[in-house]
């Protein structure tokens, strides 16, 4: 592991240890938190810090940091302590750039509604508004802020209870289930990255966790040590719930494209080639199946 570059807290700029941070611990989800002050003036910012922790009780976190610059702390942070309300709002693509201005460090006598030009919508239960533009509001009570430092960079952990969620009709599917394509959420990475997740982004992996899987440790050496199949190939192969047996095995090279392989120049090389092109389509047990042959078959080459 020499080309890993060793980085150790403190013996660098908080700056740029902020930055590596964040750039390897991405994307992260992006809470827009509504507050209002003891005068009753709005206020909406972006933390990107933040994940839901419980559902039952329900729990969701972020974290306000202290500024690096100068070591002073944010006025959400400051409403939370002085109310104990926050709304967390999600941000999709079609109002990310509305979010950005709510970045900036307006005086504490002004709104970020009129700023950057979203509604504020009401509340049920507490006095923070909500944004009528984003897709999920979630009307929190915190529980508790936990303040982890005292220098800049320090984050103050603000966990709260989740009291009410609101979720647009128009995000959710015919399975009762939030879709990510019609939400079509945003997610920060590292400086001014962020990541749109929607469209080919969006990849479904399904493992079931309940039932027993073969492992990667049953897989042939000759599938191990593959050089067609890739990491993520043999991560699938990895999550099979039996070896292939022999009806399987005997199945797939009756097959024209599979039989064709085996008076090739380089047939074990053929039969990879062509069930990494299987995995690449989801043809999983087909791929396993003409791997084991393969194996039995030609292994020994």
């Amino acid at each position: 592991m020499s080309d890993m570059r060793t980085i150790v807290p403190g013996e660098i700029p908080v700056r740029d240890f902020h930055q590596f941070l964040l750039g390897s611990v991405a994307p992260r989800p992006i809470a827009f938190v509504s507050t209002m002050n003891r005068k009753g003036v709005p206020n909406l910012a972006p933390y990107s810090f933040y994940n839901a922790f419980s559902s039952n009780p329900p729990i969701v976190v972020f974290s306000s940091n202290r500024r690096v610059a100068d070591n002073t702390t944010k006025d959400t942070l400051r409403n939370i302590q002085d109310t104990g309300e926050c709304v967390i709002n999600s941000v999709n693509y079609s109002m990310i750039r509305q979010m950005a201005v709510a970045s900036v460090e307006f005086p504490d006598d002004v709104s970020e509604f009129d700023k950057t030009g979203l509604t504020p919508i009401p509340s049920v239960l507490i006095k923070p508004f909500r944004v009528k533009e984003s897709p999920v509001h979630l009307e929190c009570r915190v529980r508790e802020v936990v303040t982890l430092g005292d220098q800049g960079g320090a984050g103050h952990l603000v966990i709260c209870d989740v009291l009410r969620m609101h979720v647009s009709e128009s995000v959710i599917d015919e399975k009762n289930r939030i879709d990510p394509h019609k939400i079509d959420l945003m997610g920060r990475l590292g400086r001014a990255y962020y990541v749109r997740a929607s469209g080919p982004a969006v990849h479904t992996i399904v493992q079931p966790v309940t039932r027993m899987v073969i492992g990667y440790d049953a897989l042939p050496e000759s599938i191990r040590k593959s050089r067609l199949l890739t990491a993520n190939h043999l991560g699938l192969l990895a999550g099979l719930f039996a070896i292939p047996d022999e009806k399987a095995k005997q199945l797939v090279c009756s097959k024209q494209e599979a039989a064709a392989l085996i008076n090739s120049e380089a047939p074990l090389e053929a039969f990879h080639k062509l069930a990494s092109s299987w995995l690449d389509e989801g043809k999983k047990e087909e791929a396993a199946a003409l791997l084991y042959a393969a194996e039995e078959r030609l292994g020994a080459q």
